[in-house]
């Protein structure tokens, strides 16, 4: 199926079963994912049929939140796995997206190329000057969901993450790492702890 295609279907379909809550796990951030996977292919020179893998697991990574909340990347896959048959993929293209999706899951631990690859578009605002404006949809994502109660706890989990996250590619470290690294030291200097 054209990646095109398939979009309008997960749009069609699947759209209107995202909960109002998730405000930084939208369809908007599925989109947002597809399109930076699509500049690593055009970066990396990543051939068919691969790169409609890779774009087809973007399609699918965060699906499983129409499930729930709590353990959505095997619910992505679990609806991968139900609907992508009946699309045209083959049992070996679906074990390879499987793969492709759980390699979204934090902390993240990629093997091939393809996983690195939607390892570093999935979290690519983390080292660009969306970070903010992003961080901000997924700090009231989470306390809309009970995980979070305020900002400190927020710049607590956002240092933490920030310390132990790593990207994949050679691209992100050069051109993400560093202002990663320039969003950190912000938020350290936010606060008088510096843990």
């Amino acid at each position: 199926m054209d990646i095109n295609q398939l979009k309008n279907y997960i749009l069609e379909n699947f759209q209107q079963c995202i909960p109002e809550n998730l405000s930084y796990h939208g369809m908007h951030h599925t989109l947002n994912v597809l399109e930076v996977c699509g500049q690593y292919i055009d970066r990396m020179g990543v051939g068919e049929p691969d790169a409609n893998l890779l774009r087809t697991a973007a399609l699918f990574h965060d699906l499983g939140f129409t499930r729930s909340y709590n353990n959505h990347e095997e619910h992505s896959v679990d609806i991968a796995q139900e609907t992508l048959p009946g699309l045209g993929y083959s049992d070996d293209e679906i074990a390879v997206i499987a793969g492709i999706i759980r390699a979204t899951k934090i902390p993240q631990q990629p093997t091939t190329v393809l996983e690195k690859i939607i390892g570093d578009s999935d979290l690519d605002y983390l080292g660009t000057t969306a970070f903010y404006e992003t961080g901000e949809t997924l700090f009231h994502e989470l306390v809309a969901n009970g995980k979070l109660s305020d900002r400190e706890e927020w710049d607590r989990l956002q240092v933490q993450f920030l310390k132990s996250h790593r990207y994949h590619t050679a691209f992100a470290r050069e051109h993400r790492e560093p202002v990663k690294q320039l969003h950190l030291q912000q938020i350290l200097d936010k606060w008088s702890w510096n843990d």
